[in-house]
């Protein structure tokens, strides 16, 4: 990603999110989090602190993924997110592995998933992410319950 490109990234976020989320988290929660996670000064500091990766289909940025830097062998996928009307295209399995070739070192690679984000699950799933645990946790006053997800790198 490119300081440029962090409009692009701010509309896929707030598109893929409400699709993703629907009937999941409401609505006023999901522009609440996406307002703040994705303004133009938190983009900038992952930009700098962390690999932000975009994905560019026919000249126009239709995804984006972006991971921790590796400690100790282990990143976390903080996000991954496409145009809805992208997805199932292998745009997403792309950035996944793009970023897995792009991080030194790494041995495994963790992602957290709310548990009723299905397209998500079974995406993690098929590229042989295993479950390490469930949990509860309050999101801006709403229960989730996620799965913490992990893949080990050979």
């Amino acid at each position: 990603m490119q300081k440029n490109d962090i409009i692009f990234v701010q509309e896929i976020a707030k598109r893929s999110w409400h699709q993703t989320y629907e009937g999941i988290i409401p609505n006023e929660i999901q522009d609440r989090f996406i307002e703040a996670a994705y303004s133009s000064d938190r983009l900038l500091c992952r930009l700098e602190n962390s690999l932000f990766l975009v994905a560019i289909l026919e000249e126009s940025i239709v995804g984006f993924a972006n991971f921790s830097n590796v400690v100790d062998g282990e990143a976390e996928l903080f996000s991954i997110y496409l145009l809805p009307e992208t997805q199932g295209k292998g745009i997403g399995t792309a950035l996944l592995q793009e970023g897995i070739n792009m991080l030194p070192d790494l041995t495994s690679l963790l992602v957290s998933v709310e548990k009723e984000n299905t397209i998500g699950m079974n995406f993690y799933q098929a590229k042989g992410f295993k479950k390490l645990e469930e949990f509860n946790e309050l999101f801006d006053g709403h229960l989730l319950k996620t799965v913490k997800l992990g893949l080990n790198i050979t």
